[in-house]
C-alpha cells in the first residue's frame, strides 16, 4: 500500500513540447549543415534556412525545457 506522505510528481506538457522542439531542431540543423556544400536548386537556397531554423528551434527547446523542467521549485 501506499503511504500517506508520498507526493506524485506532475511533469508540466510544456517539458515536453521543449523536447520535441529541442530534438527537431538538432535533427534540422544537422541536416541543414549535411547540405551546406551542396544546396538544393531552390529559390532562396543561399540562405540556408534549415541551419537557421534548426538553430532557433534548439534555443527555444532549450528554454522550455530549462522553464519546466520536472523538479524545479515553483
Amino acid at each position: 500500500m501506499r503511504s500517506v506522505s508520498e507526493k506524485h510528481h506532475i511533469i508540466p506538457v510544456w517539458f515536453f513540447v521543449g523536447v520535441l522542439l529541442l530534438v527537431y531542431g538538432v535533427l534540422i540543423f544537422v541536416s541543414g549543415l549535411a547540405e551546406w556544400s551542396n544546396p538544393p536548386n531552390t529559390v532562396l537556397a543561399e540562405l540556408h534556412a534549415p541551419v537557421w531554423w534548426g538553430g532557433l528551434l534548439v534555443v527555444l527547446g532549450g528554454v522550455y525545457c530549462l522553464m519546466f523542467r520536472p523538479g524545479k521549485s515553483t
